[in-house]
């Protein structure tokens, strides 16, 4: 399959707006079911940090039935990165020639 300037464009806009939400959201708390997948597939570094968060708590009763969610905080860099690459997609598909047909 080759890539036209449609999908060029496309892909830049989606980056430029994922960038966006990025900049935008301070952190993205996920639920139990997800919190699972990621703890499963990421290892013991974020099994420690929801193991601290839990202890906090000041009942031994409420820190066993308590579900584990993890928070994601994005980086700033992440979302300024897709910004600049978006952009440069949408610019790059304005120079392509215009499809004939």
């Amino acid at each position: 399959m080759q890539l036209t300037r449609d999908h060029f464009f496309f892909l830049g806009v989606l980056l430029i707006l994922l960038g966006v939400e990025f900049r935008m959201v301070e952190s993205f708390v996920l639920n139990e079911k997800a919190s699972q997948f990621v703890l499963k597939r990421f290892g013991n570094k974020l099994q420690q940090s929801a193991a601290a968060a839990r202890q906090d708590l000041p009942l031994p009763i409420l820190r066993e039935k308590r579900p584990t969610r993890y928070t994601w905080t994005p980086p700033e860099w992440l979302g300024w990165s897709l910004i600049s690459i978006g952009s440069v997609l949408v610019l790059h598909s304005l120079a392509m020639p215009k499809p004939s047909g």
